[in-house]
């Protein structure tokens, strides 16, 4: 079913905020940041977030990690990101189980190996993976020891063991290949059981796999693009997905979708400041 009929040109990085009980998605290239109760609209194109606490976001845009005050709309910039590079602008993203905050780059155009992934900690912000053409798929295990992300034309969902402050230790590994088909992975999030579940790019799905990466279900949206999912409701087994009109026509094109599901997700992590 449709959850918002805002018709975004990508939408994408949508938050189940667990202390708000609210969903907040973006529309990159409309440079806005969307929820039931309304909408911010931001200089520079912004991607993807993380709660700090009832009232504050961490916010990555083209150029910066803002911290977002949603009553005021106030903004605060904690470090730049990429500003010295007009080809890229921040993707994906989501916050780790350890309180950092990871985020992906790419070209505004998709230049190849334009973009990087990077996590944000403590005050630091470390380039983790370069180069990577679409930075997509940033999710955790439940028990904070993996993390997977993708670079979406590899068509590889890679895992990456995390030591006890979160960050990467080892090569990634891969994890999901589907190189054998014509799927796109985009954005992903991993529920209360470990499985992964990843919307593919143009194939209008979400598509669920389990800890040891083998394919268990799927759900299918009116959406051709679909772009990231997440998980919410409350008891957080409502399947959110945001998708992209970009390029296509129609009106189911570039809404943000919600179905129930027999499976239940992680609360999203607190970003620490």
């Amino acid at each position: 079913m449709i959850f918002d009929d805002t018709q975004c040109t990508l939408g994408e990085g949508p938050l189940w905020h667990p202390l708000r009980g609210t969903l907040f998605w973006f529309d990159i290239l409309g440079k806005r940041l969307h929820s039931k109760a309304g909408q911010w609209q931001f200089d520079d194109y912004v991607s993807a977030a993380g709660w700090v606490d009832a009232d504050r976001l961490i916010v990555a845009s083209q150029t910066a990690l803002i911290r977002f005050d949603l009553r005021d709309g106030s903004q605060t910039p904690l470090c730049p990101l990429e500003t010295d590079n007009p080809v890229t602008r921040s993707n994906d993203g989501r916050a780790d189980p350890q309180g950092g905050f990871w985020i992906g780059t790419m070209g505004i155009n998709a230049e190849p190996g334009a973009g990087a992934i990077y996590r944000y900690f403590k005050g630091e912000l470390r380039q983790l993976f370069a180069p990577v053409t679409i930075s997509n798929a940033i999710c955790f295990a439940p028990d904070g020891k993996t993390a997977y992300f993708t670079d979406t034309p590899t068509q590889q969902i890679m895992r990456v063991a995390l030591d006890a402050d979160g960050w990467p230790q080892g090569d990634p590994v891969l994890h999901i290949d589907l190189r054998a088909t014509d799927l796109r992975p985009d954005g992903a999030v991993v529920d209360a059981q470990g499985n992964l579940w990843n919307a593919q790019w143009g194939a209008g799905r979400v598509a669920g796999y389990a800890p040891d990466g083998t394919f268990i279900d799927s759900y299918s949206f009116a959406a051709t693009q679909t772009s990231c999912p997440a998980f919410g409701g409350d008891d957080l087994s409502i399947l959110f997905c945001t998708s992209a009109a970009t390029g296509l026509d129609g009106p189911d094109q570039g809404r943000t979708y919600a179905t129930p599901t027999p499976y239940k997700g992680q609360a999203e992590h607190r970003v620490i400041l």
